[in-house]
């Protein structure tokens, strides 16, 4: 803990911590603004509903299938503080673009011929934006932390994240969508305010030509990185997890209208208590590995996930139709009998989530190379991506097969023993080639 206050006041890590949370947040308000607003206020269908929410998922992770590797040669190789300044710059633009979409949707103008497309153009403006900070984020911090404080900025970022999805959420549940396209635009400012003061963080790596060929230079990455065994173990374990994580995000709005009947403010409470939930479990880990980086709690914490995600499963399954069609509040939802155990295994789905990625995103950028971390963090984005965006097409496939919302949960449960088993194999790895530094361009 004193190492995690201790960085909290230090140049080298509080500007990178305040932009990224201001980021994710941003992401987060105007997503979520965008996609409650659709689901409860111009789309009736269940089937219609997923299937915006699963086309909006997948825009957002489109860029960084196709750009991280772009993105992780740039930040090997030029500065990473001022690729920070002209992304965060482009955030301001893209949430002009967004902001206007939320409130020509609000004002009800061309709401299907143009809102609506303005909307999911910013979205996957956005993505672009994330594709080509989120490298930055994680491959920075080596090169500004010592080695036994990694772990804890891994934790601190991570946390910050979820913190920020959790306000953005909250606020896109609460607040009208025409605040939100105001809001969306003035936090967009600030975080290019923000991101002006990180310290500089100049290349490690002599100066390369860089290959503007999106496949080639997407797969030669991945090769490049999945040579190296714990590297790889890393990546996939990494990659089950988010598709995980995107099944569930996609499948929390219309479950929570259609199955639990509430309202647009208790699927915004569903997104808080697991961004909240994979806080806690961030911070935890790093008290538990005592600062080391290891994969030791990573099979067991996934294996917890799964058991979890089956008593939400259950509890969802119980749950009894709210009388006279209407939808609950949050006020009427938690004196239901059956909120604890809903709430209770929903915020330990996501604490045990958060112990078992954050030592895995610190484990890619400390057993490479510092020249080497961003290019590694933008491989692990481009299959991470990719499993998310397979993710979105099983969701909408067994949508449009007709099974149940709460049925899609138990595919996440089966894949939590896929990274169970990806994460033993790792610990195995990690005990083989212990203090041993790859080198992926040798």
């Amino acid at each position: 803990m004193t190492t995690t206050t201790h960085l909290i006041r230090q140049r080298r890590f509080l500007p990178l911590f305040v932009t990224q949370l201001l980021g994710a947040f941003n992401d987060n308000l105007f997503k979520n603004a965008m996609v409650l607003y659709v689901v409860y206020s111009i789309y009736s269908s269940e089937a219609e509903e997923a299937r915006f929410s699963a086309i909006a998922s997948g825009l957002f992770i489109l860029p960084f299938f196709l750009l991280s590797a772009l993105a992780g040669q740039l930040a090997d190789m030029r500065d990473k503080a001022r690729i920070i300044r002209v992304v965060k710059a482009c955030e301001i633009a893209i949430m002009l673009i967004g902001g206007a979409g939320l409130f020509l949707a609000w004002e009800g103008v061309a709401v299907h011929t143009f809102a609506i497309p303005l909307m999911l153009a910013a979205l996957l403006a956005m993505g672009v934006h994330s594709t080509f900070f989120g490298p930055i984020k994680y491959a920075i911090l080596p090169q500004h932390l010592h080695d036994n404080e990694v772990l804890a900025g891994t934790g601190l970022v991570e946390a910050g994240t979820y913190i920020a999805i959790l306000a953005g959420t909250i606020l896109a549940g609460w607040i009208p969508v025409e605040v939100a396209a105001g809001g969306v635009v003035i936090t967009a400012f600030l975080g290019w305010l923000t991101g002006r003061q990180v310290p500089p963080a100049p290349p490690q790596v002599a100066d390369q030509p860089l290959d503007f060929h999106i496949l080639r230079s997407s797969v030669a990455l991945v090769k490049m990185t999945m040579r190296h065994p714990r590297v790889f173990l890393a990546i996939a374990a990494i990659s089950f997890f988010w598709t995980i994580g995107a099944v569930l995000f996609i499948q929390f709005p219309p479950l929570v209208k259609n199955v639990l009947t509430a309202s647009k403010e208790v699927a915004s409470l569903f997104l808080v208590v697991f961004s909240v939930g994979v806080a806690i479990g961030s911070v935890s880990i790093n008290a538990l590995l005592k600062g080391k980086v290891s994969a030791r709690y990573s099979p067991a914490s996934v294996i917890v996930m799964g058991l979890f995600i089956v008593a939400f499963h259950f509890a969802c399954r119980a749950w009894p139709a709210h009388p006279g069609g209407k939808l609950m509040d949050i006020p009427t939802l938690i004196t239901q009998p059956l909120a604890l155990p809903l709430l209770g295994s929903l915020l330990g789905i996501a604490v045990s989530g958060g112990m078992f990625v954050v030592p895995l995103y610190a484990f890619l950028t400390t057993v490479v190379d510092k020249s080497e971390t961003a290019r590694t963090i933008a491989a692990n984005n481009i299959v991470n991506s990719g499993a998310m965006v397979v993710g979105s097409l099983l969701a909408v496939g067994l949508s449009a097969a007709h099974v149940a919302l709460v049925d899609q949960l138990l595919l996440g449960a089966a894949m939590c023993l896929v990274s169970a088993w990806l994460g033993w194999l790792l610990y195995r790895a990690e005990r083989a080639h212990m203090g041993e530094i790859e080198h992926l361009t040798e």
